[in-house]
């Protein structure tokens, strides 16, 4: 008999999900988009988020599990993005995650019957952009200064310097800076 599936990542996980979601929506998502940032740098350190003094989150980001993320100088989750961090996430300097992309580090296990979680992390190297709308999925990394097309979806690594675009996301050309 298949087993039916179950969340195993615990009440405890769970409980620090809701509180973070109720603090999130009370003392956050009423900003205007970029305003307020060291008091959102604050509450995600306070939930175990490493945030550079400089890393811009917008207020109608969705951060899932804020101990899972990384973000360094300067380096910025635009106006709906979604970060779905069951694992973790990495945003390097001068990294830009824009508008609603979705970052999505867990999937569950389609060759078990009890359809387990499961996770990977994603990294988004140093002056990397995912554009508009792009779909991140799990053990991904963006490569240094790589470009993930508006509408992507990219489910493997992206190498340095290049532009991906698509579904799935194809190499359509290296990037080269002037």
């Amino acid at each position: 008999m298949d087993k039916p599936y179950t969340n195993q990542l615990g009440r405890r996980h769970m409980f620090i999900r809701i509180l973070w979601s109720l603090v999130w929506t009370v003392g956050v998502r009423w900003l205007p988009r970029s305003m307020g940032s060291g008091w959102k740098r604050f509450l995600l350190r306070s939930f175990g988020a490493k945030i550079a003094p400089t890393a811009v989150v917008y207020s109608s980001a969705k951060v899932y599990f804020p101990s899972n993320l990384t973000m360094d100088d300067y380096a910025c989750l635009a106006t709906d993005v979604d970060c779905y961090n069951v694992a973790p996430i990495h945003v390097g300097r001068f990294a830009t995650v824009s508008q609603g992309a979705f970052l999505c580090t867990a999937s569950h296990d389609i060759s078990s019957s009890g359809h387990e979680l499961i996770t990977q992390p994603i990294e988004v190297k140093e002056r990397a952009w995912v554009a508009a709308g792009a779909f991140v999925g799990m053990g991904v990394t963006i490569g240094e200064g790589a470009i993930v097309g508006a509408r992507a979806a990219v489910f493997k690594d992206v190498p340095p310097w290049t532009v991906v675009g698509g579904n799935p996301a194809k190499f359509i050309k290296k990037r080269v800076i002037k």
